[in-house]
């Protein structure tokens, strides 16, 4: 019969091999940097959430819209009531000092009433607005993820609340924009911009009374006071 032999010596028994390091460090390794691209994914995902909702991004696609002459997406970021009862104020002043001192005060409140009551003011207003909106998004032509990227360097936005205002500079003026959240989005409720306004203006003058007439009997104006004589 054959025996079976057991060694209790140690000194014969085999030698264990160490389990290796390596790979425990590699799969932690891994797991870490998967971690650290999630992050980065959810990080980027809800900045790119919130940014959305900015008034700068709404000028971005308002601009895009422009560019393209898409009229419908522009008039989603355009509050077209806001912004002719904001600009007619500005229309009006800019309609009187045509005038210089010439204009009583009583001359003054007919014309802005005028210039008010003008049937194709809100229109001649609106048009103006968009028109200029197009040129510069036109002039500035550009895809759209760069427009995003350039927006921060042009535009100066300061939020309070639901209002937001903003600066925008252009190449040989300085345009301002107040804005509303409306939803998950910022509309333009007043556009500021002197090109603009006096465009305006020089189509409204036409239907004013003519810069010049100095008739004394026109309550519109009033004359210089004449000099008086000193006495000797």
């Amino acid at each position: 019969m054959g025996r079976i032999v057991v060694n209790f010596d140690p000194s014969q028994a085999p030698a264990r091999r160490k389990p290796r390091r390596w790979p425990r460090i590699l799969a932690l390794l891994a797991l870490v940097i998967i971690g650290a691209i999630v992050l980065a994914a959810v990080g980027g995902y809800l900045w790119w959430r919130n940014y959305q909702s900015t008034p700068v991004y709404s000028v971005a696609l308002l601009m895009d819209a422009a560019q393209k002459g898409d009229m419908e997406e522009m008039a989603r970021f355009l509050d077209r009531e806001e912004i002719v009862r904001n600009m007619t104020a500005k229309v009006n002043q800019k309609a009187v000092s045509r005038y210089g001192g010439l204009v009583s005060t009583t001359a003054q409140q007919k014309i802005e009433q005028s210039v008010t009551s003008l049937p194709n003011l809100n229109q001649t207003i609106g048009i103006a607005v968009v028109s200029e909106i197009q040129a510069v998004a036109i002039e500035q032509s550009q895809p759209f993820v760069r427009r995003l990227m350039t927006m921060p360097s042009i535009m100066t936005v300061t939020t309070e609340g639901d209002t937001a205002k903003a600066s925008a500079k252009l190449s040989n003026r300085t345009v301002e924009l107040t804005m509303r959240r409306d939803a998950n989005r910022w509309k333009v409720t007043s556009f500021d911009d002197d090109v603009v306004v006096q465009r305006v203006v020089d189509s409204v003058m036409k239907d004013l009374p003519p810069i010049g007439t100095l008739d004394s009997t026109n309550p519109l104006f009033k004359m210089p006071a004449k000099p008086r004589k000193r006495r000797r």
